[in-house]
């Protein structure tokens, strides 16, 4: 019997409670806006996996976290690790605890994928999350940390099938609501996408941004070379406001504020507090009529590596020690967005950007209709030898596609057979048939299946795709 995470059953109450915004972080910060020379941003994902337990039969395997798995198994690969993930996981509520114990003034943005909460919910000691919770809820901390938002099973963007987009986005909302309460979730505002993956589809890029802003977010991270200008040149200053434009092949759009992260070896780059000292040689710049401070942000794991696990700790600290509330300061994107704000300066104001590589697509565009973005696409793949579609993430070199068809369509066929069932009638969300398809739809569609290539991590996914199909051929007898 599984015992299932908190992804379902109360989505129209999610949806009304996440769009209950207001300015949450900058109405509660120290920080004199007036005096801020310039900012930066830290953000620290954490991801583990949702596999199937070590046995010889993956029929028969039960669903648990790489993170169970690799405390069962530390003499295999870097397995000897978890015990140090798992302080990576809690460690930053302590660190933010001491320094404000101190009277100083620590930023920090967390990224925590639904597998990995669920993953933590599922270990006898729950002292991880029990340590989350303190600076989550509590308001003598909150200020200083800001949650972001994620798709809950860690699934890549562009190659997750359209109608489950949404489903992920809820599940994580509903999950996170579950472990830290309303109040919390109230204050998400911002999304990071997982591999920092943004869909150059049109059509798919406006289904993402809708998707987003019905769940109540206002604004997303981007990496810097994944999107570019109206005219299809590069990103001129990244340390200012842009908005993404995302208009589909009817002529709809929507549009979301971005923070985009600059490019470069992440782990390091925030390991050594990179963009603390970069800040440092910045300055306020003229922008619509007004002075503002740039924003330099990034992101990187918040667990992987040596330089994350063992020279991030005293950096970090070290760097907050000598931080006041005035001139190179650090601040979270929602806190930097309000106070942006509060200078007067709006979303319609923003630079507006779109997905790299749609200026080659809208070139093909001479009316709006039903796959009007499809027959531009393969204009452009005549026109311009090397366009695709799947490369708009964190590094430019990985595929999610190519090579991973023989776990794709298992994927897409899950998804077609799900809403095929769920979608015909007012589905219950608390029906437990439609809960456990759901777990398995999310699951299958973790990036970790594909990142690792093929052998193991494909035939996890193969076999969660054919017990989500078990499940719904059961419910349809």
């Amino acid at each position: 019997m599984v015992n299932y995470p908190e992804i379902t059953g109360k989505e129209k109450k999610i949806q009304e409670i996440s769009r209950l915004k207001k300015d949450d972080y900058a109405s509660i910060s120290n920080i004199n806006i007036d005096k801020v020379i310039s900012t930066f941003g830290l953000a620290l994902h954490m991801h583990q996996p949702t596999i199937l337990s070590d046995s010889p039969d993956l029929k028969n395997a039960d669903l648990i976290n790489n993170i169970q798995y690799m405390l069962d198994h530390p003499d295999i690969g870097d397995n000897h690790n978890a015990s140090v993930f798992l302080s990576c996981y809690s460690r930053m509520s302590n660190f933010i605890r001491d320094l404000v114990s101190e009277g100083k003034n620590p930023r920090v943005m967390l990224d925590y994928s639904g597998n990995l909460f669920w993953g933590l919910e599922q270990l006898k000691d729950r002292k991880v999350l029990d340590n989350l919770k303190l600076i989550t809820c509590d308001s003598n901390y909150y200020r200083y940390v800001e949650w972001l938002g994620t798709m809950w099973s860690h699934s890549v963007v562009p190659s997750t099938p359209i109608p489950d987009i949404k489903l992920h986005i809820l599940a994580w909302q509903q999950h996170f609501s579950s472990i830290f309460g309303v109040e919390a979730l109230k204050r998400v505002k911002g999304f990071s996408p997982p591999e920092m993956h943004l869909p150059i589809h049109p059509d798919t890029c406006y289904e993402y941004v809708k998707a987003l802003k019905e769940c109540g977010y206002e604004w997303v991270m981007v990496q810097e070379h994944t999107i570019e200008n109206l005219d299809g040149t590069g990103i001129r200053n990244p340390y200012i406001p842009h908005k993404l434009i995302a208009k589909n092949s009817l002529g709809d759009v929507e549009t979301i504020a971005v923070l985009i992260k600059t490019q470069g070896s992440d782990t390091k780059l925030v390991g050594q507090m990179q963009p603390y000292y970069e800040a440092k040689s910045k300055h306020r710049e003229d922008f619509c009529g007004k002075t503002i401070p740039p924003f330099v942000l990034q992101i990187s794991d918040g667990e992987n590596g040596g330089v994350i696990m063992n020279e991030f700790p005293p950096k970090y600290n070290s760097v907050y020690s000598e931080i006041t509330t005035e001139g190179v300061v650090g601040m979270n994107g929602s806190e930097y967005l309000e106070f942006i704000k509060k200078i007067g300066i709006e979303l319609k104001d923003f630079i507006p950007v779109q997905p790299i590589s749609q200026n080659k697509i809208w070139k093909f565009f001479d009316k709006f209709y039903p796959g009007a973005a499809d027959k531009a696409i393969e204009k452009a793949k005549d026109k311009y030898p090397g366009f695709n579609l799947d490369k708009a993430s964190w590094t430019s070199d990985k595929n999610w596609v190519h090579g991973y068809q023989d776990v794709l369509d298992p994927i897409n066929k899950l998804s077609a057979e799900f809403h095929e069932r769920f979608d015909k009638d007012e589905v219950n969300t608390t029906d437990a048939v439609y809960r456990e398809a759901l777990l398995y739809l999310l699951l299958s569609q973790t990036s970790c299946f594909r990142y690792w290539g093929s052998g193991i991590w494909t035939d996890y996914a193969k076999e969660i795709c054919r017990r989500g199909k078990e499940i719904i051929q059961r419910r349809k007898g």
